[in-house]
């Protein structure tokens, strides 16, 4: 963490106390991004931290072993949390946390948005192309019950597909910053 040194018992006291209420809040919703409240209270740290940080330096500050430590930052390296960083004679890797939780958001909801895309369209098009070919198989056999059955289900396909089409427009709106237009990252802006 940055370092106190020099500041009156009571600023560091009270300095501290802030810092540990934000990381533990931080802590408590880090489920939003699927993580434990263990390695939230790890991204809290090294949000509070002056400098970027080892393996062995996390697990020292937060009393855990560096194979927690080791998980926990590979889980926030793959969120983009946290970034592995270059220092000039470091033998060791070291790690501080992304500053910016607009771009934390963007990254971790863009990414995970897209795979639910991914796996939720494979499947409705696959689904989409067997209902299909069994109404236009059933077509000639004329059961109006089984036509209106899949005709329903296929427009409701063709619902949850024009959600993914617009949720991967809303993730390209996320990437490319132009959400900011719509919804400015501060009052100030304009």
């Amino acid at each position: 963490m940055q370092p106190l040194d020099g500041l009156s018992e009571p600023h560091i006291e009270t300095i501290q106390k802030a810092r540990k209420r934000i990381i533990e809040a931080i802590g408590k919703n880090m489920d939003l991004y699927g993580v434990t409240q263990s390695v939230g209270h790890l991204y809290g740290m090294l949000f509070f931290s002056d400098k970027p940080m080892t393996l062995d330096e996390m697990g020292k500050e937060m009393e855990m072993s560096k194979t927690s430590m080791s998980t926990g930052v590979r889980m926030l390296l793959d969120l983009k949390m946290v970034h592995k960083v270059w220092e000039k004679g470091a033998r060791k890797d070291l790690y501080e946390a992304e500053p910016d939780w607009h771009q934390t958001f963007t990254d971790y909801f863009a990414i995970e948005w897209r795979r639910a895309i991914e796996v939720n369209v494979t499947a409705l098009r696959r689904s989409e192309a067997e209902l299909r070919r069994l109404r236009e198989a059933e077509a000639e056999g004329g059961d109006g019950k089984l036509h209106d059955l899949l005709s329903r289900d296929l427009d409701k396909i063709e619902g949850a597909l024009r959600y993914y089409d617009w949720l991967d427009r809303l993730i390209d709106v996320l990437e490319s910053g132009r959400i900011y237009e719509l919804v400015p990252k501060n009052d100030t802006e304009n």
